[in-house]
């Protein structure tokens, strides 16, 4: 079989985040065999797809190194960007069901907008310990299926390293979630964006993501309430490579739009 690695929410390689995208299924592997595969890929994503009687339809999973979660956005838009330019699906959309039930992809001159629930965040105490964990004091803190700490401005966003193991004890004890942690501030007003973010996932098994789809399902509602628009422009700060999305705020939906590039294309010796 022959799976892909795809940088996703980037125009050229080596930025966004990076997934594995394996070939469509006609029925699904056992949990324990993509689990497995998605251990040794050792990316923050790895997607599985399945087959379906409509060729612009398809089962979607999506597994870290330790956990299948139920959304992803990089490796929805990563899997998108496979159908549509490596297996060169003819459908102009894709819907996929997921655990976070039927997701689309429509393919744009400039990338791909996918169709995604929004996270509206609710406002919440500073947690005992969170400061400390992120070497930091938030502004603010929100809480939707991640914790958001907001912080002053973009040098301070850049400039966290926080201590992982006490920031995921925090982020259980208060979300009674997975452990996971973004940080976000107001970009500056000359930035080609404007709210800048970093997002760490201990209890995912990923330490810090580079580009997470998830998360600005909670940032778009938070900040275009704030900013008192609906359309906003993001970065990931990743260090060493950063990745951009727009969002626009639709109701109860998020539409996230960004682009990917193709890097790897190798082949499975196995069967899964």
């Amino acid at each position: 079989m022959r799976q892909w690695t795809i940088d996703a929410f980037a125009a050229e390689p080596f930025k966004g985040n990076p997934a594995c995208v394996v070939e469509p299924f006609d029925a699904w592997p056992t949990t324990a065999r993509m689990q497995a595969l998605a251990a040794e890929n050792n990316q923050a994503e790895t997607a599985f797809l399945l087959r379906t009687e409509d060729p612009a339809r398809f089962g979607l999973r999506w597994f870290t190194p330790k956990v299948e979660v139920p959304l992803c956005g990089h490796a929805t838009l990563a899997s998108a960007h496979t159908l549509f330019a490596e297996l060169e699906t003819g459908v102009p959309r894709l819907t996929f069901d997921t655990k976070s039930g039927p997701l689309t992809v429509t393919r744009t001159d400039d990338g791909y907008q996918m169709d995604f629930p929004s996270d509206p965040p609710k406002h919440t105490e500073i947690p005992p310990g969170l400061a400390e964990a992120l070497g930091v004091e938030p502004l603010e803190v929100w809480a939707g299926q991640y914790l958001v700490a907001i912080v002053a401005d973009e040098a301070a966003v850049r400039g966290l390293s926080p201590d992982l193991v006490a920031l995921e004890k925090v982020s259980s004890a208060a979300t009674g979630g997975r452990g996971n942690v973004g940080v976000s501030a107001l970009a500056p007003p000359d930035a080609p964006y404007d709210v800048v973010s970093r997002f760490f996932a201990p209890g995912s098994g990923i330490l810090e993501d580079p580009t997470t789809g998830s998360f600005h399902c909670i940032l778009a509602p938070l900040f275009a309430e704030k900013l008192g628009r609906p359309r906003l422009r993001f970065h990931q700060a990743y260090p060493g490579r950063g990745g951009d999305l727009v969002c626009e705020v639709r109701g109860e939906r998020v539409m996230l739009e960004g682009r990917a590039v193709s890097l790897i294309d190798s082949r499975l010796r196995l069967e899964l």
